[in-house]
């Protein structure tokens, strides 16, 4: 079972929603890397050796009320000239390291002091950062003032970007019939960003009219355009909306990269079709270029899936050879080990991450627990919860529902349906509940009360399946069933419960049914 911890669209969703974005991000056309990108920059904590001559490390490296142009006259006063190309290299790193206002400053600098002539991308960049920082009638403005030679197509469509990362949707649709009007070409990117806007359930509706309209503005829909959507039928587990995406996109000639084959192979492990997952997992390897530690964690993932400990193991050392490895790869590969089995391997990668990292979240703590609980080993949690207490850390609610499924593992049935209540009384996000992790755990809780007869408890459990449609895979149900099987219980509708929640019955259902017909008196 993977971890815990509010970063759950998790491990699973979270190695491969880094990748493409995690659905959510801002894209900006020819001014930011498009969903997708796979650059092994870090954040803050991976301040490792770079070039001493290096303007962007200097920006970075910036204390709080240091001005931006202190860094370009201490940089030219050395005898460096400011390249545009050391400008948007400062940028790009700004932008990854989420350092918003300082981006802007450098931007607000090159416009003022013009250490080159300023062209069309620069007044994107600007443009960007205004726009996210000070609002869209800021940008709005800064776009009126900015020369007409560059009102062009980069920087319409940095707008219409802006302004959806904003969630204003209409006035978006504006700018992209004036840009029709200019005969401006419209960036797949922005259809990308109206997709993910329109994700949820409520709004799903809108994306064929979205790629309608994208196919009348003749813009050819991206491999990440198909990412996107493969992502939200993978969120909905639709296996069949999934499968039917990526043959759209294999009709459309557009060729999967490593990214498409995480979300497919992801997809297929969670529904437990693991000989497919294996046949994409094949995929990844093949089309991998270079070792970026976002496929890495989702092939750690998988493998802890498939069960294969040699791989997992041969992906492990690979990850431990990069330049900085991530605590969140510790994680995965914590998480992967005790799916696995390998309980004296996760315990030796968290000993591993202590000797390297500062332990100071739930979230890393959450890993090692939701091992020890996967297992019934609820003595070993007890110790843990003192070493968090000593940390400064807190419990969450998926600590609680880890801890609730070690107790049932344990035979403790009394003290883990207490913890699930202790549990849910904490707060937690819809996005944690819908997450695989969270729903696997829960799962996992069902089939013991299932075993055990506990008709009433499953139910309850299997409500919080229901609501996340996790309920599309037949496996889910027939442990429903197999709760009033062990119980004795006739219940009529069990079967139409099964074609209505979206699954498809299957041999075992069948059996299922009818040894529950036996029941009926």
């Amino acid at each position: 079972m993977p971890t815990i911890v509010p970063r759950f669209e998790w491990r699973l969703s979270a190695a491969f929603g880094r990748a493409i974005g995690a659905l959510s991000d801002g894209v900006y056309y020819c001014t930011q890397t498009s969903i997708g990108d796979h650059s092994d920059t870090e954040s803050a904590e991976s301040n490792g050796v770079e070039e001493p001559n290096c303007l962007s490390l200097r920006i970075e490296r910036l204390t709080r009320g240091e001005s931006v142009g202190c860094v370009f006259q201490r940089w030219m006063g050395e005898g460096f000239p400011v390249h545009r190309g050391d400008v948007f290299h400062a940028i790009n790193r700004l932008r990854k390291l989420k350092l918003n206002k300082r981006a802007l400053e450098v931007m607000e600098w090159v416009i003022r002091e013009k250490p080159y002539r300023p062209k069309e991308l620069d007044y994107s960049y600007l443009l960007e950062f205004t726009t996210k920082l000070h609002g869209i009638s800021q940008g709005e403005r800064l776009f009126s003032r900015v020369p007409s030679e560059f009102q062009k197509e980069l920087l319409y469509n940095n707008l219409v970007i802006a302004c959806l990362d904003k969630g204003v949707i209409r006035l978006s649709l504006e700018y992209m019939k004036k840009m029709r009007e200019l005969g401006h070409p419209i960036s797949y990117l922005i259809f990308n960003r109206l997709i993910i806007l329109h994700s949820s359930s409520s709004r799903r509706k809108m994306i064929p009219k979205i790629l309608t309209q994208m196919k009348a503005d003749k813009v050819f829909p991206h491999v990440s355009t198909y990412n996107i959507l493969l992502k939200i039928e993978a969120n909905e587990h639709s296996i069949e909306g999934l499968v039917k995406v990526f043959g759209d996109m294999k009709q459309a000639k557009v060729e999967p990269n490593e990214i498409t084959y995480c979300i497919v192979a992801t997809a297929h492990a969670v529904a437990r079709l693991y000989t497919v997952c294996e046949a994409y997992v094949e995929a990844i390897e093949k089309s991998m270029t270079g070792n970026n530690w976002s496929t890495l964690d989702v092939l750690i993932i998988l493998y802890g899936y498939l069960g294969k400990v040699e791989d997992l193991e041969r992906t492990w050392a690979v990850v431990q050879e990069l330049p900085h490895v991530r605590s969140k790869s510790f994680l995965v590969a914590i998480e992967a080990f005790g799916r696995t089995g390998q309980v004296n391997r996760a315990e030796e990668v968290w000993a591993e991450l202590k000797s390297r990292k500062h332990v100071k979240s739930t979230e890393l703590f959450n890993s090692i627990i939701s091992v020890y609980c996967k297992h019934g080993f609820v003595d070993k949690v007890s110790v843990l919860f003192r070493e968090m207490k000593l940390n400064g850390c807190k419990p969450n609610a998926i600590t609680y529902r880890h801890l609730a499924l070690g107790c049932l593992k344990a035979g403790l049935t009394k003290e883990g349906l207490k913890t699930i209540d202790l549990g849910m009384k904490q707060s937690t996000s819809n996005r944690v509940k819908k997450s695989t992790p969270w729903l696997e755990t829960t799962l996992s809780m069902v089939e013991i009360l299932a075993e055990k007869g506990d008709v009433e408890n499953a139910e309850k459990l299997f409500e919080e399946l229901k609501r996340a449609n996790y309920i599309r895979y037949t496996f889910v149900y027939n442990t429903l069933i197999k709760a009033y099987v062990k119980a004795k219980v006739y219940s009529p509708n069990l079967l139409r419960r099964v074609v209505l929640g979206g699954a498809r019955p299957d041999a075992e259902t069948y059996s299922l049914i009818k040894l529950v017909e036996q029941f009926k008196t």
